[in-house]
């Protein structure tokens, strides 16, 4: 094609628009054909028997250590003479992959907790391969894939109500504490911030905490050699406490509180004593009775003073005991590691104290903490006899240019007002540097505009359970 050829062609609109329509053409049909392969690249094309299909569908794909390289062409329903059935998936494979190790397996698992499968490959270590056109026997499909809904079939009826009425009181238990955790989230930073200087400050030399344990050390040496004398004592002094506990109220508080004044009486009106004195004797006597009741006292009192003189000698035992154990904790004071484990945990709250104080907002000021488990309360929720499943519903997009239902270059960009991509994959959370607004969850649907990212104007702080 010379010059004027290709000026001539580019003159012409016809001829313009014929070939951009053509270009356009393919580039659609490619498009389109794109998950099952691109016409005349060279393939791998091998069959697979499996006990069950498990919902595989054309178009699902074929991985081989988590890497897609293919996909199921078709799956075929065979049915055996003694009447069981099996199928069998015609792979499609790239042509990198040939030829299989005759001794791999494969197996059909999840993609999704919405049904999608895939066909996992895993591959052998055999010098002998299967060529273009073989047949993978029944063998060499293991192990058996366990489904979602055989796990949650494991739980009886009644288990399922108990785990359901649990998580929905978990949930209510959670949600009506939000204020609480408002609250809590609230006070960790000020707690962190004083929590520091205090850290920082027994790691360091000038406190002295070295000595402060030698100190310890040195006080309980001196009370080792009378240890068990002085668990005797106290056992001991139980029972004295206990005999005067039955009078302490009224009369020994009413004792200690009238002595003072009395001893000030007394001194005031000491020359003058002598009459009351003559008195006394008679008040004495009159006393006698209550010291005969001091007679239902008196065995307590004379063993625990008999039990005071013995344990007393036994006292050095349990100043013995305590110097091993002030070595110990002087050797746990003078260990590396605690000094920085001390350090450590300082630093530990350095990191911390950011991180709060961007996520505490998410909770404190929008709910989202709350809101959260209690979604996640009822989550499952919802089912039969033969089990639970996810209760929400998957949404289809709109139809048009890119639209979401079927591969695409772009993002969604018309056809119908509702075909537009909304995206906003980090909403503003009042955190710090972000305007004070609860935008996830408020962004209201802009129709015949494509939004990604954060939408325009404050939303406000309002979500669902505040008041």
């Amino acid at each position: 094609m010379n010059r004027r050829t290709v000026g001539i062609i580019a003159s012409s609109p016809t001829m313009v628009g014929a070939i951009t329509t053509l270009i356009v053409i393919v580039a659609v049909f490619l498009a389109y054909n794109a998950n099952k392969g691109l016409p005349f690249v060279p393939s791998y094309r091998i069959s697979v028997q499996v006990p069950n299909a498990s919902t595989l569908v054309p178009g699902n794909d074929v991985r081989i250590g988590g890497a897609r390289v293919g996909f199921v062409e078709s799956v075929e329903p065979i049915q055996e003479q003694n009447g069981s059935v099996r199928a069998q998936l015609n792979l499609k494979l790239d042509k990198d992959a040939e030829p299989l190790p005759k001794d791999s397996s494969v197996i059909v698992r999840s993609q999704s907790a919405l049904g999608l499968k895939y066909l996992e490959i895993d591959k052998g270590h055999s010098s002998r391969g299967y060529p273009a056109g073989s047949v993978l026997p029944l063998r060499a499909a293991h192990p058996q894939p366990v489904e979602i809904d055989q796990v949650l079939n494991t739980f009886d009826p009644k288990t399922r109500t108990a785990i359901r009425q649990n998580l929905v009181a978990f949930g209510d238990a959670l949600a009506g504490r939000g204020p609480d955790l408002n609250a809590a989230l609230g006070q960790f930073p000020p707690l962190l911030a004083r929590l520091e200087p205090v850290a920082r400050n027994l790691a360091s030399p000038n406190t002295g905490l070295e000595r402060f344990v030698r100190s310890l050390s040195a006080a309980a040496a001196e009370v080792a050699p009378v240890a068990d004398t002085q668990a005797h004592l106290f056992v001991s002094l139980d029972s004295t406490f206990g005999a005067l506990a039955r009078v302490s109220r009224p009369f020994i508080q009413q004792t200690i509180t009238e002595t003072p004044p009395t001893f000030d009486t007394i001194t005031r009106t000491g020359p003058r004593i002598r009459k009351f004195l003559a008195d006394s004797a008679v008040l004495f006597g009159d006393l006698r009775p209550g010291v005969r009741a001091l007679s239902e006292t008196s065995p307590e009192l004379a063993s625990a003073l008999h039990t005071g003189a013995n344990v007393l000698p036994g006292a050095p035992a349990l100043n013995a005991q305590l110097p091993p154990t002030a070595q110990s904790l002087l050797a746990f004071d003078r260990n590396p590691d605690v000094n920085a484990g001390i350090r450590r945990t300082t630093q530990t709250f350095d990191f911390l104290t950011p991180t709060l104080r961007f996520v505490t907002p998410a909770q404190s000021v929008c709910n989202y903490g709350t809101l959260l488990l209690r979604n996640t309360s009822s989550l499952l929720s919802l089912g039969d006899r033969n089990g639970t499943g996810s209760r929400f519903l998957v949404m289809s997009g709109g139809d048009g240019p890119n639209s979401e239902n079927s591969p695409s270059s772009g993002p969604a960009h018309g056809g119908s007002p509702a075909n537009f991509l909304h995206a906003n994959p980090y909403p503003n959370t009042a955190s710090p540097g972000q305007p004070r607004e609860c935008e996830a969850g408020n962004e209201k649907y802009i129709p015949g505009q494509t939004v990604i990212g954060n939408v325009a104007g404050n939303q406000g702080t309002k979500t669902e359970g505040q008041k």
